[in-house]
């Protein structure tokens, strides 16, 4: 008999490549079978970088749309290869694809993702689920984040209040109460890893300063951290989200230019505090709660430490200790989403997203 499995497909906002998971779902339990990541090329990322910038024609974005749907069902056709498919009946693909714009308020909200389904279905032959966000914001939500109803449905627990952090390009929080009394909350603190990496690539060429150790060799300039802190975003209250069309290097720039002089060591510093700092103070008071991190930012030894001390006494680990690698833990959720979308069940969390009700998410895309 073989076993029910579904492929999640995951690119966030740090643009650095495609996380692809295979895995099945049990009695609240997880099991991944297989997981493969393709990188994005320089140049391409580049061009990704650019439209999140409202930098490009109609005729670039329908060409990204194309090559990365392309990378998008490579990365479904790399993590098959790894699997031992035989043993596993896959019924659908959810796929996120790329976010290039996230604009959730205003008279026009929108949010638009790149990676044609259509192609990841052409190419797999497998049922393949995308464009996530927009029903949530048709019911007046913002769209994101929606790994929260993931985090609900998996790392929840009766015994334990926990916090789970995800720390990609953008930084999310979702809080599980141990009882039904505690309503589960969670939104977009404001800049992971973005900044520090758009402001190590400006001033060093590099995409990311590895483990934290570029930021460690500079000090915390209180005056610049304060100005960053007072952006309207990080007072705003929940549901809310973010991206890069916010938290980018003119962003930096513009606050920097009001701080001459700083050092580029010490703003990557300040970039890493205020990437903790926005993070720290989202938590509930300790009171046995625990916090579990995953994405890309688990990574940055740095960034761990420091925020392992601004949340004392609370303790901070990452997802391993519940079962999942931390950095599959976003594409297993979108694996998850294809499969409520395929039970017509909910896969929004009003809670978090704001929207005016649970709705059933996604287009689906047949073979």
């Amino acid at each position: 008999m073989t076993t029910p499995a579904y492929l999640g497909l995951m690119s966030g906002t740090s643009m650095d490549g495609i996380d692809a998971v295979l895995a099945s779902f049990d009695q609240g339990r997880v099991h991944i079978h297989a997981s493969h990541t393709v990188g994005y090329p320089d140049q391409l990322r580049h061009r990704l970088q650019r439209a999140s910038q409202n930098i490009g024609t109609p005729d670039d974005l329908g060409a990204l749309d194309h090559e990365i749907g392309h990378l998008f069902a490579q990365a479904a056709s790399g993590v098959l290869a790894k699997a031992d498919t035989a043993e596993l009946d896959i019924l659908a693909i959810g796929s996120h694809g790329q976010t290039v714009r996230h604009h959730p308020r205003g008279q026009t909200p929108f949010s638009l993702q790149l990676g044609d389904p259509n192609l990841i279905t052409e190419r797999t032959c497998i049922t393949t689920i995308a464009d996530f966000r927009r029903r949530d914001m048709a019911a007046g939500g913002e769209g994101a984040p929606l790994v929260p109803a993931f985090h609900q449905a998996f790392f929840g627990s009766t015994e334990q209040d926990r916090c789970i952090v995800n720390i990609g390009g953008i930084a999310n929080i979702t809080r599980l109460g141990r009882t039904v009394e505690q309503p589960v909350l969670g939104f977009d603190t404001g800049p992971g890893n973005a900044l520090m990496d758009a402001w190590c690539q400006h001033q060093t060429g590099k995409c990311f300063d590895e483990n934290g150790q570029w930021a460690a060799e500079g000090c915390v300039n209180q005056a610049l951290l304060s100005d960053m802190l007072s952006d309207a975003y990080f007072s705003q209250k929940a549901p809310k989200s973010t991206g890069k069309e916010k938290f980018n290097l003119d962003w930096i720039k513009t606050v920097i230019n009001r701080h001459p002089e700083v050092c580029p060591t010490d703003v990557q510093r300040t970039l890493l505090e205020l990437t903790v700092v926005s993070i720290a103070r989202e938590m509930p008071p300790a009171n046995g709660i625990k916090i579990y991190v995953c994405g890309g930012g688990v990574r940055n030894k740095a960034l761990m430490q420091e925020l392992r001390k601004a949340c004392s006494p609370i303790s901070v680990c990452s997802t391993d200790e519940l079962g999942i690698d931390p950095q599959w833990v976003e594409a297993t959720a979108f694996a998850w989403l294809a499969k409520q979308t395929l039970d017509r069940r909910p896969g929004n969390l009003p809670a978090a997203t704001g929207a005016q009700g649970p709705r059933i998410l996604g287009a689906i895309y047949l073979p």
